[in-house]
């Protein structure tokens, strides 16, 4: 893989140390709850279709009393696109290299009343250079203050740098976060942004304000419902949802199409995927 400029060294370096944050805050609510569980790390590295290295990253994984299945990624990864998947990225048709880096989480919780979650913000360089990403709420079982939370602390981080976007970008995550073949969205939204590529300062400065909305968004909703108590009809629906998220993660999520196209680690790119699911 290429050297790093200045833009990509700034973006992993920020992907990483929010990934450290966000681990050691999930960590201490698993403390909280009187569990010792913590995140394993797996490093990985990939070869580029060209023989050459193509970077790597780190998978981190915790199983534990309050978050069954959580990861928490990272990568930093370039190269070469192989065949026709180069025509369907932002600037790599007529130019098939790439570089990436980004971080990506997906957290299943043990209690149906705590809402799953999903978080992506990430830097791509073709010919153009563009940030996206965005965070999303998945309850099982959906509360409405809890929704409006969310929602608040994402807003928040949209509109101290332009009114319009969480708007925007809130339209934008309805659109994607939703299962055709089922009729249903994923879970009750929040935001997704791509091909922000106006300033690199304002759009870096716009994707660590989302990193930082989350910080404030999610821990307090864990906290709030972790030790709800609720029914054998309550975790069942938790377990039919999950199949639902499942389906569009393996059916129509572009982040893991990209993972598996460029060679990603396999265990990296699925740990989205629920511990436990039913289709009945």
């Amino acid at each position: 893989m290429k050297p790093l400029d200045e833009q990509q060294t700034a973006a992993r370096t920020w992907f990483e140390s929010l990934r450290d944050r966000i681990c050691a805050e999930f960590e201490a609510i698993e403390r909280e709850a009187g569990s010792d569980a913590s995140f394993d790390y797996l490093p990985w590295d990939r070869t580029d279709p060209s023989g050459e290295p193509g970077g790597g990253g780190v998978r981190g994984l915790m199983k534990g009393k309050v978050f069954e299945k959580v990861g928490v990624n990272v990568s930093t990864v370039g190269g070469t696109f192989e065949g026709e998947f180069a025509k369907s990225i932002h600037g790599a048709a007529e130019k098939p290299e790439f570089f990436a880096t980004g971080i990506s989480l997906v957290a299943h919780m043990a209690n149906p009343h705590v809402p799953a979650v999903h978080m992506n913000t990430r830097f791509l360089v073709t010919t153009r250079r563009w940030f996206g990403g965005g965070a999303d709420l998945n309850p099982p079982i959906p509360y409405d203050e809890d929704t409006a939370f969310f929602h608040a602390q994402m807003q928040a981080a949209c509109d101290a740098h332009d009114p319009a976007y969480y708007p925007k970008f809130k339209a934008w995550a309805d659109d994607y976060f939703y299962i055709p073949h089922r009729g249903v969205h994923r879970g009750v939204g929040g935001i997704f942004y791509d091909h922000q590529e106006g300033d690199f300062d304002a759009d870096f400065a716009l994707t660590r304000s989302v990193g930082d909305a989350f910080l404030a968004a999610y821990p307090p909703l864990v906290r709030k419902r972790m030790n709800q108590p609720f029914t054998a009809e309550d975790k069942h629906a938790q377990l039919v949802w999950r199949g639902r998220y499942a389906e569009f993660n393996l059916v129509y999520d572009r982040g893991t199409l990209f993972g598996l196209k460029t060679g990603g680690n396999i265990d990296a790119i699925l740990m989205s995927l629920p511990p436990e699911a039913v289709w009945d």
